[in-house]
């Protein structure tokens, strides 16, 4: 779960960056506040992939979801890019984990013969 999860992560890592080249553009933001508030999310991203591990790493990732689906306030696109990458978590963490079942089912099966 967790390669597919810090996968995802750093896909959005690239997405924020991307983001706020074009939030720049927008004549009512700064400079400074596009990205403060990117560079908080860029930074949340990398961090999110060594605590994912952990508890409350799950969580947070879901309210880095939130977020990222409502700078589409901000950048109407990110509504759209927002949803998927909400989809993308969901799907890694849906699917990481049955993977993480299956290996431990393998090892467990594995131990087990031995």
């Amino acid at each position: 779960m967790r390669t597919l999860c810090a996968s995802t992560l750093i896909g959005e890592f690239f997405v924020i960056g991307f983001a706020g080249l074009v939030a720049m553009k927008q004549p009512d933001l700064s400079a400074g506040t596009v990205w403060a508030v990117c560079g908080v999310a860029m930074a949340l991203c990398v961090l999110l992939c060594g605590m994912l591990g952990r508890r409350g790493g799950l969580a947070v990732g879901w309210v880095l979801q939130a977020g990222l689906v409502l700078s589409g306030l901000v950048l109407p696109v990110m509504f759209f890019l927002g949803l998927v990458f909400a989809a993308l978590w969901w799907a890694a963490v849906h699917y990481g984990r049955k993977v993480d079942q299956a290996k431990a089912a393998r090892a467990a099966g594995t131990a087990r013969t031995a």
